[in-house]
């Protein structure tokens, strides 16, 4: 009876051991692949566009906002890929500087004397680990270099500085200069808008 019990004991142990390393060869479970399948998403509602001019000799920041930007769902595997190729539009009218008057100036006086106003339109780039935006405003089409810092992985901010001349905009920020004469001129008396614009565009890429 002692050797059954000890035979029937060695059975069991063997039994076990073999499904033990049978559950460690099996494939990974759905809920690990799916992990592996989670997608970096880009969407319009977590994206916010500021903008930062300048006024006066001493270079006077004045900040504002787009509150609107457009653009399909954009994701891939990882943060790059979800920026990569994404096609964006930006209405002029959402222009925001929480001062109805401001507002008004720049989009009649600044914008309204550029070709194709209603949009502002463009396409962000990574190619060899550098990042741009090709932006189309005032009917020409340049590339804006971006600085681009991703943190947790998923929270994303682009900074950039426009040069005006660049989309052939110094007429129109010379109408805007002339509306704003008096409001741009500094302790020294000159009157002067500057003709770079500090871009900052901030996002955050959902899980899908």
């Amino acid at each position: 009876m002692k050797h059954f019990k000890l035979a029937a004991l060695a059975i069991t142990l063997i039994l076990t051991t073999a499904c033990k390393n049978e559950k460690e060869n099996e494939p990974k479970t759905a809920e690990t692949s799916a992990e592996s399948t989670v997608k970096f998403v880009a969407k319009p509602e977590a994206t916010k566009v500021k903008w930062t001019a300048y006024k006066t000799t001493e270079k006077k920041a004045v900040g504002g906002e787009f509150t609107t930007v457009n653009f399909e769902n954009k994701q891939g595997s990882t943060a790059k890929e979800a920026l990569n190729g994404l096609e964006f539009s930006i209405p002029v009218k959402s222009l925001f500087t929480k001062d109805e008057g401001r507002d008004a100036k720049i989009k009649e006086f600044f914008f309204g004397a550029m070709l194709n106003t209603e949009l502002i339109r463009g396409k962000v780039n990574h190619v060899n680990g550098a990042y741009t935006a090709t932006l189309t405003m005032n009917g020409e089409t340049k590339d804006l270099p971006l600085d681009v810092n991703i943190t947790d992985e998923r929270r994303v901010t682009m900074n950039a500085v426009m040069q005006l001349k660049d989309w052939n905009a110094l007429d129109a920020l010379a109408s805007l200069n002339k509306v704003c004469y008096e409001l741009h001129k500094g302790p020294d008396g000159i009157s002067k808008t500057w003709e770079e614009v500090g871009i900052e565009v901030s996002t955050y890429l959902r899980k899908n």
